[in-house]
């Protein structure tokens, strides 16, 4: 693996939410090759395009996102709500010229109608959301891409969620996944990443049959992952380490230096 790649290991690595400080560190790790940081692009191109990066169009306070579904090629993409087109710098994340984008063909009553009620559901699920509905694969098949993120690095964590579906007309099958990555980073490093996947089949083939399925498979995992989090609490995670010294008392860090541990901590006598 060449130097390069392994700085791109790293972009493409990113948690939810870092990027900006993996740069930075990129930055001060490769002082003495600034160069490498200006041939990251394809790097970064790739991890917004997975991560479902969102970005803001000029004078629109509504966030789109960016995928290889609703890529021009070109690093244009386009968005279907506001019927347009744009360009997407993936270093800085920003977007400009934009220019009217008409959806057409054979998809494009499916797409509207299945955007306008993922659009609803999305509205009613999520606090904070983007998402789209493209026609791909020659127009023969539809993609749905739904992202939320959350941030909060003052309390030392970031999460975001992402699903991506496809719908078959013809078949009447709908095949995606559901991907949750949350970092909390206070005091070490835990990171939680998964992947679900979905299998469905749609008899109505409607945009509204679309939306219920992908509801139904949401909600069905978000209880798994409920039920998932007790578990590791009452069961994993306590077998790792002991909640509490065998004194069963909290140790006060702050008069640490006076402990005898063999004795003070361990609870019995501590051979000198």
């Amino acid at each position: 693996m060449s130097h390069l790649e392994e700085v791109s290991a790293f972009i493409e690595g990113a948690p939810p939410g870092e990027l900006n400080d993996v740069v930075t560190d990129i930055k001060i790790l490769t002082q003495n090759e600034p160069e490498i940081v200006d041939q990251l692009a394809p790097a970064f191109e790739k991890y917004n395009e997975e991560q479902f990066a969102t970005v803001k169009l000029p004078g629109s306070s509504q966030p789109v996102v960016i995928s290889s579904h609703n890529s021009l090629g070109g690093g244009r993409y386009f968005d279907v709500e506001s019927s347009s087109s744009f360009d997407f710098d993936h270093t800085t994340q920003a977007a400009s010229n934009v220019q009217s984008h008409v959806l057409e063909g054979a998809q494009a009553d499916l797409v509207k109608s299945t955007l306008k009620s993922v659009g609803t559901y999305v509205n009613e699920h999520y606090p904070n959301a983007a998402f789209g509905v493209y026609p791909i694969e020659s127009d023969s098949k539809v993609a749905v891409v739904i992202v939320a993120n959350k941030y909060s690095p003052n309390n030392f964590w970031n999460g975001r969620w992402r699903s991506l579906y496809i719908y078959d007309p013809s078949s009447g099958s709908l095949e995606g996944s559901v991907k949750v990555d949350v970092h909390y980073y206070e005091d070490g490093n835990v990171r939680l990443i998964t992947n679900k996947p979905v299998h469905a089949s749609i008899s109505s083939g409607t945009g509204a049959g679309i939306a219920k399925e992908i509801s139904s498979a949401e909600r069905k995992y978000q209880e798994e992952l409920n039920k998932g989090f007790v578990s590791l609490s009452e069961g994993a995670f306590k077998g790792l380490r002991r909640q509490l010294p065998v004194t069963r008392q909290k140790i006060e860090w702050d008069k640490v230096t006076g402990y005898r541990l063999g004795q003070d901590l361990g609870g019995g006598s501590s051979k000198r």
